[in-house]
């Protein structure tokens, strides 16, 4: 079973890009965020044209998170974060589908920072935090799946120095990120490659795709119940350098039937 997080970055200018990739690669479950479109604009047809049922939480022009399966539509669990009412950022999304709980994470960027954006990412993390322990107690395979705006560790980027006042590698967003993993959370990616150096980002700037000037902010928790069936955990990185492709590339989790 193949789970995947792709921050499409426009799902209406990426369309193209996103359609191969399903044809290509098939995963059961595709989790997107960045969609960058409100409900009624999502393209469920299209994705219904070629076997995959959706659920959508869309805002009109940044954030939105969506959940895909190949042949079934997910069951909603929840949608969006409890902690902060006022809060009308479309980040989260959660479904069961084919026997996993799985979430769609869009978490907040927080710069510039200091300032309130980086203080609404800490609260966040801390919402976040709250709800996966609700999910890790339930003891159902579950994977969180999303873009985490969080550089986990120095070998997660091309140049330590570059990223360093970036609210993506505080100490601040590391240790909300070490903490999650510390409730009892397995980060896959880094579980298949701990020596680091696998990116999942390129800026569109200063030929960052073309210098291999990248890092890993697109990540896939696993509870111990998903974990225990770990097959392995990769980045399709090639899809990054096709023609106005979306500036992540799709980062995958294999796990056993």
């Amino acid at each position: 079973m193949r789970i995947a997080t792709f921050n499409i970055n426009g799902i209406k200018a990426r369309l193209p890009r996103l359609i191969e990739w399903l044809e290509e690669t098939q995963p059961d479950v595709a989790c997107l965020q960045e969609i960058k479109t409100a409900d009624e604009g999502f393209p469920i047809k299209e994705f219904e044209a070629i076997g995959y049922g959706a659920l959508w939480h869309g805002q009109k022009g940044f954030n939105g998170v969506a959940i895909l399966a190949k042949g079934e539509t997910p069951v909603e669990v929840r949608r969006g974060l409890e902690g902060e009412p006022e809060d009308e950022h479309s980040r989260y999304l959660e479904a069961d589908v084919k026997g996993v709980r799985v979430a769609s994470i869009y978490l907040p960027n927080g710069n510039p920072q200091p300032g309130p954006k980086f203080d609404y990412k800490l609260r966040w993390m801390k919402r976040l935090r709250t709800r996966a322990g609700e999910i890790w107690r339930e003891e159902v395979p579950a994977v969180l799946a999303g873009d985490y705006n969080v550089i986990p560790h120095d070998d997660d980027v091309y140049s330590v120095p570059a990223m360093a006042d970036d609210a993506l590698m505080q100490p601040e967003s590391r240790e909300a990120y070490r903490v999650l993993l510390a409730d009892g959370w397995t980060d896959a990616l880094r579980a298949r490659h701990p020596a680091g150096g696998v990116w999942t980002y390129w800026d569109y700037q200063a030929g960052a795709w073309q210098r291999d000037a990248g890092f890993r902010i697109d990540h896939l928790l696993l509870s111990p119940q998903a974990a225990d069936r770990l097959i392995d955990a990769q980045v399709d990185k090639a899809y990054r350098g096709r023609e106005k492709a979306s500036d992540h590339a799709p980062v995958w989790v294999e796990l056993r039937g």
